[in-house]
């Protein structure tokens, strides 16, 4: 590589050489275009006069405001509480509508639909999944059997107080737990889960006595559940007829409910939500096509 001093005339270009060389490679010292140059001098003083119009530098304890003292982040402030005041109106305004009520008024539908799916995602989904179809323990929100009834002011009363969630007016339903707490013998429980999985239409278990298994269940089971299984949705009873259980469908999974009763826990979410967001989430999942 020569120095910077060994400058001459290129041969073939007649242009000046810089004296850098590489390789036998020198570089010319054209001039650079003029477009390029007028462009480069335009940006320069488009920045020096953003630099004076609108904030730009950084201080010890702020920043240079800039002549038109514009500020993203104050209109992002002023657009974020408009936008709350706004919610907060209609908001208000669906505290105060019954649940009928927001289903036949379009924009108030349209607030409650957007705002209990946005809450369902934040809350629910967890547990019945983002698309409300549930899970083993965890109902499915999506079919039209509801344990304690599917109508819209079921939904909400049960998202209000939740069940067996320790709020004061919360749904209970405890099934007991005849085999561990020792109200049926081993050979009852096999007796009446058998008879039971002859309901759900599953094969009973070879060698029991299914008769007996019917007395068993009509002496301790269908006080709640019915004397045709159907169950009672004011008890929280479930259809022992349904195509889906609640902790799985199978000889085995209802020896283990009959013998442990798993009842499960919903959350109460008054309290935890604003009126007007369990109002919503109350006529969202009734939208989810299982509702009654």
């Amino acid at each position: 590589m020569a120095d910077g001093h060994n400058k001459e005339i290129d041969a073939l270009s007649g242009v000046e050489t810089t004296g850098h060389e590489w390789d036998g490679l020198k570089e010319l010292n054209n001039p650079l275009p003029r477009w390029w140059l007028y462009l480069f001098y335009a940006t320069c003083v488009w920045a020096f006069a953003y630099w004076i119009i609108y904030p730009a530098w950084p201080l010890v304890s702020g920043y240079t405001r800039g002549v038109l003292g514009i500020s993203q982040r104050a209109d992002a402030i002023a657009a974020y509480e408009a936008g709350m005041a706004e919610r907060a109106e209609t908001g208000q305004a669906l505290i105060n509508a019954s649940l009928d009520e927001i289903q036949s008024n379009p924009q108030l539908l349209e607030f409650a639909m957007a705002s209990g799916q946005a809450a369902f995602g934040d809350n629910c989904a967890p547990c019945h999944g983002s698309g409300a179809t549930g899970a083993v323990g965890y109902p499915n929100l999506q079919d039209d059997k509801w344990i304690w009834g599917g109508s819209i002011d079921d939904l909400h009363q049960t998202i209000r107080f939740g069940i067996r969630s320790g709020h004061d007016e919360a749904r209970i339903g405890d099934m007991p737990a005849f085999g561990r707490d020792g109200i049926l013998d081993k050979q009852q429980v096999d007796q009446v889960a058998s008879y039971v999985a002859t309901l759900a239409g599953i094969e009973p278990e070879a060698g029991v006595d299914v008769a007996a298994g019917e007395t068993v269940f009509a002496e301790n089971c269908a006080a709640c559940h019915g004397d045709d299984g159907k169950g009672l949705q004011e008890l929280g009873a479930p259809d022992l007829t349904a195509p889906n259980y609640l902790y799985g469908k199978s000889l085995e999974a209802i020896k283990a409910q009959v013998t442990n009763a798993r009842n499960g826990v919903m959350p109460n979410w008054e309290g935890r939500l604003d009126p007007a967001t369990v109002k919503s989430l109350a006529v969202y999942v009734h939208s989810l096509g299982g509702g009654q």
